[in-house]
């Protein structure tokens, strides 16, 4: 008889009897429907449904109602569009270039324009591979066969990357006749791809793909002008800096070509600073307010005192006023679904007394400002007070500072908004993009532990927290902007990883945190770190996280 073992689900407390050698798919008896695990945690890990399991384990599914199923179905589809690609167009260079507002866009290279017809080929071929459920086969060559295959492909961006992977062995995916790289799991085959949408968005296309918020219906996709407007801003920034993707900053760092990269980068940080400080400069006589907003970590403190120095630079008297100053007293503060204080709800705010003051300022009026006890979850009058000159203007930070309610007393044309966010423009590869969420969640773990004495523990459990504050509190009025700033430096991860890695490595396997550290710490395998820090200016938006910036 068999050896059978025992495998513990650990979603329904289920035992369930398995041969020794059977795979996740035959014990979990998953079908393709799109609520089935795309992937499952074994004792911890995650594995891929293919994997064979020979002793006794704990296992989790997970499906598309987590980010980690997200990820992994959206990584399979995009294999599944890139074949497609190469079945119509062969020789066609794909790019998935970023996130635009639950969409993937990225751009198709050939040797003519890609247009709204071949867009509709694509997305009817793609179908046809799902509905022939065409397997993702798993395939661990040499290393210098993974070269041979990329060089064939003719893909540098591939060869950049495997000159910096110091294993014997890389694990490639197969689909039919060709073979990928992908950093992540996949699931089985393209049957498990059921829910998809392909459309054209000039010069590119976008690829809609389930949620975890909803992952039985396709988010309707609304155009984001503004922010596809600074992604492009981002991509001639990449162009001019000559650093695509992870081997080419990489061939910088050991090229020792370190110093010029982050001069340009700063620079172009600079020259777009001044910019928005000029347009704001251009509208002085009616322009009172500037209300800086942007997500976690986006560098919104350093960007805000490096607007106020260009300000200076035109005359100006810029003058901080502080949110936190206006909030309730802590009895007060609305409360979440979970019955906790909701300190990111607007109505955490006193809005009536905010307006008032505004409105006092603007009419000339001297007004004493109030400070907030965190102490004692009061507000406290201390003698702070502020009365504007005639080139005076007020500068605003904080996390609802596009949002008209924030300060509904004041007409719109006395308020310039700025939207500022890490929106990444560096990638892996071609075909596997690095998400601007990572690049904000390691800044946060870097700061919170530098400045807050938090671990990365910490920091990680409490980020999906962070992002629903995001979804619902910043990103849906993103384009209201005036003005739109990108605050990633293309430089940033070979500096971070330093700072990041022990703090990652201290997670142990038994926290809920794990996966995600384990993940991050893959993520940053790819990058060299550039030991000299003394090169990076002190004004610069990194050392907000790292330290030593002249601003402290």
């Amino acid at each position: 008889m068999e050896k059978l073992i025992s495998v513990k689900r650990l979603d329904t407390g289920e035992i369930i009897k398995a041969n020794v050698g059977s795979s996740l798919l035959d014990i979990l008896k998953t079908g393709k429907d799109i609520l089935d695990p795309v992937v499952a945690m074994v004792d911890g890990e995650i594995e891929e449904l293919t994997k064979k399991i020979h002793y006794d384990v704990e296992v989790l599914p997970i499906t598309l109602k987590s980010p980690l199923g997200v990820k992994t179905y959206l990584r399979s589809l995009t294999f599944v569009f890139i074949k497609a690609v190469e079945d119509l167009f062969s020789g066609a260079e794909v790019t998935i270039e970023h996130s635009l507002n639950k969409a993937l866009y990225g751009e198709i290279h050939y040797d003519r324009k890609i247009e709204e017809k071949d867009i509709e080929l694509i997305k009817k071929r793609m179908q046809e591979i799902i509905n022939s459920d065409e397997p993702f086969e798993k395939i661990k060559v040499k290393k210098e066969e993974a070269v041979k295959i990329f060089q064939n492909y003719g893909m540098k961006d591939k060869l950049r990357l495997l000159k910096y992977i110091n294993l014997p062995y890389i694990n490639l995916y197969r689909c039919g006749y060709l073979y990928d790289y992908f950093y992540g799991p996949m699931v089985p085959s393209a049957g498990y791809l059921k829910l998809f949408d392909l459309k054209f968005h000039d010069p590119g296309f976008l690829l809609l793909y389930p949620h975890e918020s909803n992952p039985t219906k396709l988010i309707e996709f609304r155009d984001v002008p503004k922010l596809a407007k600074i992604f492009k801003e981002t991509e001639e920034w990449a162009k001019i800096l000559d650093v695509a993707d992870v081997g080419a900053l990489n061939d910088k760092v050991v090229n020792k070509e370190m110093n010029e990269l982050i001069l340009v980068a700063e620079g172009l940080h600079e020259k777009k600073i001044a910019h928005i400080a000029d347009k704001i400069y251009e509208n002085k006589d009616k322009v009172k307010i500037v209300l800086i907003a942007g997500p976690s970590s986006s560098g919104k403190t350093t960007f805000s005192k490096r607007l106020s120095i260009q300000l200076r630079v035109l005359g100006l008297k810029p003058h901080p006023i502080s949110l936190d100053d206006y909030f309730v007293d802590r009895e007060k503060t609305p409360l979440d679904e979970n019955g906790e204080y909701d300190f990111e709800s607007i109505y955490a705010l006193d809005l009536e007394l905010f307006n008032k003051h505004l409105a006092a300022l603007l009419d000339g009026q001297e007004v004493e400002i109030p400070t907030f006890n965190f102490i004692k979850g009061r507000r406290e009058w201390k003698g702070h007070k502020y009365k504007m000159e005639p080139n005076s203007i007020l500068v605003i930070e904080g996390i609802h500072g596009l949002n008209e309610i924030l300060t509904n007393a004041i007409p719109r044309e006395n308020k310039f908004k700025i939207y500022i966010s890490a929106l990444t423009q560096l990638n892996i590869d071609n075909h596997n993009r690095i998400p601007t969420t990572d690049v904000r969640l390691l800044r946060r773990i870097v700061r919170d532990n530098r400045s807050r004495g938090r671990n990365a523990e910490a920091t990680i459990l409490s980020w999906p927290s962070v992002r629903r504050g995001e979804e619902k509190n910043i990103f849906p009025f993103q384009e209201d902007a005036d003005a739109m700033f990108n605050s990633t430096l293309v430089y940033e991860m070979s500096i971070l990883k330093k700072y990041a890695e022990p703090l990652l490595l201290e997670i142990k396997k038994d926290s809920p945190a794990y996966i995600e550290a384990k993940r991050l710490l893959s993520f940053l395998q790819y990058f060299i770190s550039v030991e000299d820090e003394d090169i990076i200016p002190k004004n610069s938006i990194i050392r907000e996280f790292i330290g030593g910036s002249c601003f402290e």
